[in-house]
């Protein structure tokens, strides 16, 4: 069992806020973009999303730790530059817990900082907006590093390196390239469990490569940074549009909104947590609301794909695009996650609409 320190940690905010917390995990000064997700429980998945690339996560929920890492609900890499909670756990209770939250952080290298009020800093956050962040044993006198700092080549930190192969659950009925911008774990399961052997491809690899080996859908999975960074994936898009089915995820909605010429925009503060409200748009009109699991620092702009295609779903809180459809071309995308782990599982029918749209495909 691991004993807290005494060992004070401070965070330093952009525009001069300085909050005095505790040190754990790892003893080292890191810069990233300060972001908050309200999750209630998933800290886990949270901590290996790799779509939370060059970013501070802090935690809004009071007590984070108090199950463990659990190494089997790993979504990913740990990616994230510093971890922000008001309290952690060091002695966690669960049949399935591996080890601790500072232990993981210290093996991974990331400094966490406990003690700080995550609610008044949320509320700064969501005030000002997003802005950049230390966490540091001393506060600098020059914050320019911190103010400077940017989130780079996200995509290429984060891809895989070689391409890999997921067999299908029980018999395989599909092929399907899951193109991998970030990907969480639980988007090559989802598939897999519905009889699909996913090939897990690299951000890199090129049109012509994934079409030559004749796959009978195409994944875009989500990511981390901004969208218009990824100029040569965009132009590789461009090239499989109406070839195959596609169903992007996340950055996979941006990346295809700017490959079928739309825009994107950043937002004041994201949304991030396992709470956030979309509804779907039928037939112009609002239906049913559902509750989804969602990471994203970037919106498309709607208005700019009006003469291409139609907006599937809006985040119900503050009307932003959260889904878009490609009439004609067999491809769709949302800004949530609908493989989301832990969950919720509200809108885990998207991936039975993308197996239906390969059958009739396959059946033309």
């Amino acid at each position: 069992m691991n004993r807290r320190t005494d060992k004070k940690a401070y965070l330093v905010l952009s525009d001069g806020s300085i909050f005095r917390g505790w040190s754990f995990g790892a003893e080292c000064d890191s810069v990233g973009e300060l972001v908050f997700t309200t999750g209630m429980g998933g800290y886990v998945e949270t901590l290996t999303d790799p779509s939370y690339y060059g970013q501070i996560i802090m935690q809004t929920f009071p007590l984070i730790g108090n199950y463990g890492i659990i190494e089997e609900d790993f979504e990913g890499k740990c990616c994230c530059s510093g971890y922000v909670v008001r309290e952690y756990c060091d002695t966690p209770s669960n049949f399935r817990c591996d080890k601790d939250l500072d232990t993981y952080l210290k093996e991974q290298g990331v400094p966490g900082i406990y003690g700080i009020d995550t609610r008044e800093l949320t509320r700064l956050i969501r005030e000002k907006g997003t802005m950049n962040a230390i966490i540091c044993s001393e506060p600098p006198e020059d914050l320019t590093l911190v103010r400077e700092y940017q989130v780079r080549n996200a995509v290429r930190s984060v891809t895989c390196t070689e391409p890999y192969v997921i067999p299908a659950e029980g018999e395989e009925k599909y092929n399907v390239t899951l193109i991998d911008y970030g990907a969480k774990r639980n988007i090559a399961r989802k598939l897999s469990r519905r009889g699909c052997k996913v090939k897990v491809v690299p951000s890199t690899t090129t049109a012509a490569e994934i079409l030559k080996e004749k796959p009978d859908g195409i994944m875009l999975s989500n990511g981390p940074g901004d969208p218009v960074e990824n100029k040569d994936c965009v132009g590789e898009l461009k090239k499989l549009v109406s070839k195959v089915p596609i169903f992007g995820i996340c950055l996979g909605h941006q990346l295809m909104c700017l490959a079928m010429g739309g825009k994107t925009y950043k937002l004041k503060y994201g949304h991030r947590g396992v709470n956030q409200p979309a509804t779907e748009i039928v037939e112009g009109k609002k239906g049913r609301t559902f509750i989804t699991t969602q990471n994203h620092g970037y919106a498309v702009d709607p208005e700019s794909l009006k003469d291409t295609g139609r907006q599937s779903f809006v985040n119900s809180n503050d009307g932003t695009c959260e889904g878009m459809e490609y009439p004609g071309l067999s491809c769709f995308t949302v800004q949530f996650h609908p493989e989301a782990h832990s969950g919720p599982h509200d809108t885990g029918f998207l991936f039975d609409k993308f197996i239906e749209m390969m059958k009739e495909e396959k059946n033309a």
